[in-house]
């Protein structure tokens, strides 16, 4: 019986070599609908809370705190999750530039009407080699500024949510505000207009009170027009789908900074804010890539073995086998002036995002330090205002006072109240930004 004996020769066997472990590719289209949630809820495990000052916080059907609003824009926003994926980047980076290269293999056939003859040669770069090293650090530190990036970007978008909470939530007051104002100028239009039918009041008088409704209404209708656009944001920035309403409940809660606090934080706001760490790691990563080129000015060297058989005389000969390049006319002097010039742009744009970070925390300072004279200012005259107005009450139920010198009085005493709201409104801002800006932890209430 007859065997066939198969036999492999080395180019064929080292292509099948090559093909084992090797990637395959599988399409991922492209999503057809819309991935918004209908309900608020964590899309991530407990282990991922790692934002400085947010802990696992349980997410409750019967209303947003502070914290949750914050915790739900940071890891449902959309823009995170894509932002997220640059890590994957980042790591994949790292890995390519720590793999050695691949050794080259050549092989060659000749035949001549005495022999067979042909040869083999297996090479390896070793100037790649000698400067792995540098471009695993240059890697290593890009990966660090992509994550650092990332987190700034968290970081900014719970900064985001927590403004939105505190609009929100003093919208609803000052809503309530207005209302009652409204509410007071209308009931006073209606007796002039129908004193004005008895004779009793002037047609001047009844325009005057239309103006001050007409007002009131334009008032109401702006701040429910921001109260319906805050909406609309906070659930794009939630994830959310634009039809779910949100029940925001509990406190405002942002720490003031004392003086010595914030000039303490402000001193050491390069190792705080995570956009101007992930500045360093960039530059980091272009100290190293610079480094990379200056080692690549050296000689390229490859060496290898070749082992070779002659097809007329059929003498085998091998032996190692070195190739240099000779560094005279190029010497990688383009590529090293070029990182060099890079690394002067990223050394200058860090200057200007310090001294840019530096001017705004003290401007944000020193408004909440001016916004908190002026609450001081007004927290003394509401009582007054308020004690006024029950005067003014209580007087016109006993028909001692004009009913116009009683509106106005009253007026001017729910004036006081919504600009006391809008202005801690804006401190409370103030003081989100301020913590933000310095860096700090979301301190959670």
């Amino acid at each position: 019986m007859n065997t066939r004996q198969v036999v492999f020769s080395p180019t064929v066997l080292l292509f099948c070599l090559s093909l084992v472990g090797c990637a395959h590719y599988h399409a991922d289209p492209l999503p057809t609908a819309p991935d918004l949630q209908r309900t608020p809820q964590l899309t991530v495990t407990a282990r991922e809370f790692w934002l400085p000052g947010l802990t696992e916080h349980a997410v409750s059907t019967s209303g947003l705190d502070q914290t949750t609003v914050m915790t739900l824009a940071v890891f449902n926003n959309p823009n995170l999750k894509a932002a997220r994926l640059q890590a994957g980047i980042a790591g994949a980076q790292l890995l390519q530039a720590g793999l050695l290269p691949d050794p080259q293999f050549n092989t060659g056939f000749a035949t001549s009407a005495l022999n067979y003859g042909g040869a083999l040669g297996l090479n390896q770069q070793i100037q790649t080699l000698l400067t792995r090293g540098a471009a695993k650090a240059a890697a290593r530190a890009s990966a660090q500024q992509v994550n650092l990036n990332i987190l700034w970007q968290e970081w900014q978008v719970a900064e985001q949510a927590r403004e939105l909470f505190i609009q929100t939530r003093t919208n609803s007051q000052l809503l309530s505000v207005l209302r009652s104002a409204r509410l007071l100028v209308a009931n006073r239009y209606l007796c002039d207009r129908a004193a004005m039918q008895r004779g009793d009041a002037t047609a001047a008088t009844v325009a005057t009170d239309l103006y001050t409704l007409s007002s009131a209404d334009t008032s109401l209708r702006q701040l429910q027009a921001q109260i319906s656009l805050n909406h609309q944001t906070l659930n794009a920035l939630l994830g959310l789908d634009p039809s779910v309403h949100l029940h925001l409940i509990g406190p405002i809660s942002v720490p003031a900074l004392s003086d010595a606090e914030y000039r303490s934080a402000a001193a050491a706001l390069p190792h705080h804010r995570a956009d101007l760490l992930a500045l360093q790691a960039g530059y980091q990563s272009q100290e190293e890539t610079l480094r990379r080129a200056i080692l690549a000015q050296f000689p390229a060297l490859s060496a290898g073995v070749e082992l070779e058989r002659d097809p007329v005389e059929g003498v085998n000969a091998g032996g190692p086998e070195i190739s240099l390049s000779l560094p005279l006319f190029n010497r990688n002097r383009g590529q090293i002036a070029i990182e060099r010039a890079t690394r002067a742009v990223l050394r200058q744009t860090y200057q200007a995002r310090l001294d840019s970070a530096q001017s705004q925390t003290e401007q944000v300072w020193q408004a909440s330090k001016i916004l908190t004279a002026q609450l001081k200012q007004l927290d003394v005259q509401l009582p007054e205002l308020a004690q006024a107005a029950d005067a003014a009450q209580q007087s016109l139920r006993k028909y001692n006072l004009n009913a116009a010198l009683y509106v106005t009085l009253e007026s001017n005493l729910l004036g006081k109240q919504a600009e006391e709201i809008r202005l801690r409104e804006s401190l409370e801002s103030a003081r989100s930004a301020l913590r933000t800006l310095l860096g700090l932890p979301f301190d959670a209430p």
